[in-house]
């Protein structure tokens, strides 16, 4: 029996401007790439950086997530279809069974993560010309901050979706029920949007919302330990002085972040990958430790050390 708290999730697509739709999977990236840029600015104009080099951090930053997040997804969680698809990889079509344009579908914050490190290291060395963990203590603040905005993107999108649940905090996300063909067909609709209105709110089509079986915002979970993580950097940052042991925030950042990402994962549905050959844990788990004990390294050779001058 569905619980009285639960609710049907179908949002539209994006915002229509008439000439163009701004999807809110886009426009989430658009907010979590800008409020970063203005973080950093302050971060620079506190610790003395010419803020012409935010520049070119700003590009490294936006390239290594978007192909490191991209090639995360290919190798960590689609390598059998992908290696058979090798134009796929980085272009945003599909060619068989038809051609098709499916934009960039799937991302992996993992590969996200590793591509943004080795820009740093290069950032680090040829730009600013300090130690890599200094730029990494000072980054992972709008990267956090950026985390949160992508997850409500996956929620907007219907995607990254929690298992089944009874409980209030259950959702129907219709869109991820029904794919858009699906839509059409079950309802003789030629318009998705249409369908999936219907579905929502035609009593005709009541058997088929029935059949959307609430499950965990597993999206919004994650988002909003996100926050938490990025308000404690905050303050460390601002209102502490561990910003001047190397690699206190970032060892912290890969603590708090990626234990937040492996709890989740305990109500996420698989997203593939090679957890069925490892079992025990899901893909994104399996990904997360090696961060985590990473990060606690970091945490005990920062707490060893006198502070930077």
């Amino acid at each position: 029996m569905t619980h009285a708290l639960q609710f049907v999730w179908n949002p539209s697509h994006g915002i229509d401007l008439g000439f163009f739709t701004v999807r809110y999977y886009s426009l989430m990236f658009v907010i979590a790439f800008g409020l970063g840029w203005y973080i950093m600015k302050h971060i620079y104009e506190r610790e003395n950086i010419p803020i012409e080099k935010l520049d070119s951090l700003f590009i490294y930053t936006v390239f290594a997530t978007l192909i490191g997040a991209r090639l995360g997804h290919v190798f960590f969680y689609d390598w059998d279809y992908f290696k058979d698809h090798k134009l796929e990889i980085l272009l945003p079509f599909r060619f068989e069974p038809h051609f098709e344009f499916t934009g960039f579908a799937g991302l992996a914050s993992h590969g996200a993560a590793i591509a943004i490190i080795l820009v740093m290291y290069y950032y680090s060395k040829k730009i600013i010309h300090k130690p890599i963990l200094w730029i990494l203590d000072r980054i992972i603040i709008p990267v956090t901050c950026g985390g949160i905005f992508v997850r409500l993107g996956n929620f907007f999108n219907s995607e990254i979706v929690g298992h089944e649940t009874a409980s209030s905090m259950g959702i129907r996300f219709i869109q991820d029920k029904y794919t858009p063909g699906e839509a059409m067909r079950l309802t003789n609709i030629n318009n998705a949007t249409e369908a999936y209105k219907a579905i929502e709110s035609n009593p005709q089509f009541a058997p088929l919302l029935e059949n959307v079986i609430p499950k965990h915002p597993a999206q919004l979970y994650e988002a909003f330990g996100y926050i938490f993580v990025f308000l404690i950097l905050f303050f460390l940052y601002w209102k502490t002085n561990v910003r001047e042991k190397l690699g206190f925030l970032f060892g912290l950042f890969l603590v708090l972040l990626w234990t937040v990402r492996f709890i989740v994962e305990y109500v996420k549905e698989s997203q593939g990958g090679f957890e069925n050959e490892l079992g025990l844990f899901s893909t994104g788990q399996w990904l997360s430790i090696p961060f985590i004990i990473v990060g606690l390294i970091l945490l005990i050779r920062a707490k060893k050390q006198d502070p930077i001058a």
